[in-house]
């Protein structure tokens, strides 16, 4: 197998596991059910792989509509209770409103997002 091939099933692989990740999103979001802030960005628009960046700086300084704890498998058999913040869309909308990255590309991202998700 050549290189070409190499980077071409590279490419499919990401452009199957991005839009799989936005259409998952896009059906959580449509329940009406309060979702993680990662999955409200993921269905806004915004790339799986910078949602997940920016999930945790997004819902920083929010108010979270529910707060539920979750177990996470550490290594091992050891698991961590932990709390999620879930968020109902009209909170998402006010805090994407408001919130930019540093990051100039990414600002732009969640700016066009907001712009949409206003529209």
């Amino acid at each position: 197998m050549n290189a070409n091939a190499r980077q071409t099933r590279q490419t499919i692989r990401t452009r199957t596991r991005t839009q799989r990740a936005a259409s998952h999103a896009r059906k959580a979001v449509a329940t009406g059910l309060p979702q993680t802030a990662r999955t409200h960005l993921a269905a806004a628009g915004i790339p799986d792989t910078t949602a997940k960046r920016y999930a945790g700086a997004f819902s920083r300084g929010a108010q979270a509509d529910v707060t539920v704890t979750v177990k996470v498998k550490l290594k091992k058999r050891t698991r961590k209770l932990v709390p999620v913040k879930l968020y109902a869309a009209d909170t998402f909308a006010a805090r994407l409103a408001v919130y930019r990255p540093k990051d100039l590309t990414a600002a732009r991202l969640f700016e066009q997002a907001a712009h949409q998700l206003a529209a």
